[in-house]
């Protein structure tokens, strides 16, 4: 005759769900160690894209060719 309220089986499992909460959720995306495994295996891909030749240049390296090239061409208009 005693039937527990739906307060205390909720009360019960809150602990459950915050701890997979906080593993799956916000502070799972925090996990230093869980970073760092992803940091090595874009390492690793990087690499291994670079050993088989699909290397790209760097945007700011492409970024600062680009405004040599423009000012040896402005310099040797209008200086010289």
């Amino acid at each position: 005759m005693s039937e527990t309220p739906e307060t205390e089986t909720a009360a019960a499992q809150r602990p459950d769900e915050r701890e997979q909460a906080g593993r799956s959720g916000l502070l799972g995306s925090f996990d230093p160690v869980a970073a760092a495994e992803k940091r090595k295996a874009r390492i690793r891909d990087e690499i291994a894209r670079n050993r088989r030749g699909e290397y790209t240049v760097p945007t700011w390296a492409l970024a600062l060719a680009l405004a040599g090239v423009i000012g040896v061409w402005v310099l040797l208009l209008f200086v010289l």
